[in-house]
């Protein structure tokens, strides 16, 4: 997983980190990074994608929300 997270592309890297290492809100990483919430959404669904390609999920590499981020 290291190796795959650290063959993405720093934004989208960044993005997965804060995301889901530590737990920050779409919000708090726009924050963070200096840049839209819409852009924090992008890079999360083109970097979730890719590492379901190079990781062998590449049936599911379409990025779906979590049921709470949905509703939120």
């Amino acid at each position: 997983m290291r190796r795959a997270l650290a063959a993405l592309p720093a934004r989208q890297r960044t993005v997965l980190v804060l995301r889901y290492y530590c737990d920050l809100s779409e919000a708090e990483i726009a924050a963070e990074m200096g840049c839209r919430p819409g852009t924090v959404k992008s890079q999360a669904a083109r970097g979730l994608a890719t590492l379901r390609v190079r990781l062998g999920d590449s049936d599911n590499a379409t990025w779906t929300a979590p049921a709470e981020e949905v509703t939120q």
